[in-house]
């Protein structure tokens, strides 16, 4: 029986992909299938995973349609397997697993049968804690800390601090709001009750409004540092100016999805300004629309 479904979003990151791959060949002890999500590359990536993996589940998308949209492609695949895997991975290709990865983080879920969402200690190129492994939820209250520098100035405050959480020790198991998406493994229970990832998310916000449905259904949320994974960080969007407008847009979305119709008046319209402030007049256009039901909503909520 297969241990755990792994999906691989690509776009023009290749030799990272390619070490991430050997990387989870090098893995023991854990029965898996890797499925690699091309969103329409450039730069060979399809290619390489043809010749050179040949094992590995290749779906080659003819577009880019966004983080949320391609991971759906294989997960609906994970999920028409007969038998299921117990556990789903969404794995970033600019990641390095160590050898034992896959299997500690199984021992994990088994040791903690509340979980629905584990994550392990991601650690950058240079050697620091990548921060998005461990998170609140963005909050109305957490939100405005953030965008006023509060939590970077005041690191150390459970008040202040809580979106990055700083004021926890980073080598000691914490329960979270969310993990990244760059390492998240679900069970697959889990992830069947919440339904797939939101595709109304282009880039950004699709793990933060995963985790928040796996936890209203009852699961934990856990940062495992007892697992140790390099990951490079952002190698497929540095480039794109697109990243920093989607990241804002991400924030409007699970903003209006999750909070609006609780924040007082007064409040919202200060967020929603601070909102179009950090996002620009794309996104003020786009404030101005109603908000589109996702396109895979049917999935999610049916």
């Amino acid at each position: 029986m297969t241990d755990l479904g792994i999906v691989i979003v690509n776009y023009n990151t290749c030799e990272h992909l390619r070490a991430c791959l050997k990387s989870l060949e090098a893995n023991r002890g854990v029965s898996f299938l890797t499925f690699v999500v091309d969103n329409a590359s450039s730069d060979g990536s399809a290619e390489i995973v043809r010749d050179e993996f040949p094992h590995v589940h290749l779906i080659v998308s003819p577009m880019n349609g966004g983080y949320a949209y391609a991971n759906n492609l294989a997960l609906r695949k994970i999920l028409a397997l007969d038998p299921l895997p117990s556990f789903v991975l969404l794995l970033n290709p600019d990641t390095v697993l160590p050898p034992d990865a896959l299997a500690r983080m199984l021992e994990f879920f088994a040791a903690h049968p509340e979980a629905g969402i584990a994550g392990p200690k991601l650690v950058m190129e240079n050697g620091k804690l990548d921060k998005a492994c461990r998170r609140s939820f963005p909050t109305p209250e957490l939100s405005i800390y953030h965008v006023l520098g509060l939590d970077a100035r005041f690191p150390t405050s459970r008040r202040f601090a809580r979106y990055e959480m700083t004021f926890c020790d980073e080598n000691q198991v914490t329960e979270v709001d969310s993990v990244v998406g760059a390492f998240m493994m679900i069970r697959t229970q889990a992830l069947q009750q919440a339904g797939l990832l939101d595709e109304a998310f282009f880039m950004y916000g699709e793990d933060l409004d995963l985790a928040l449905r796996i936890k209203q259904r009852g699961w934990k949320v856990y940062y495992n540092p007892a697992v140790q994974v390099l990951h490079y960080k952002r190698q497929a969007s540095r480039h794109s100016p697109r990243a920093a407008y989607e990241f804002w847009r991400a924030a409007y979305i699970f903003y209006r999805k999750h909070y609006a119709h609780q924040t007082a008046l007064p409040l919202r319209m200060l967020i929603m300004l601070g909102l179009a402030w950090k996002g620009g007049w794309k996104l003020v256009q786009e404030m101005m629309r109603p908000l589109p039901p996702s396109p895979n909503a049917a999935e999610i909520y049916g």
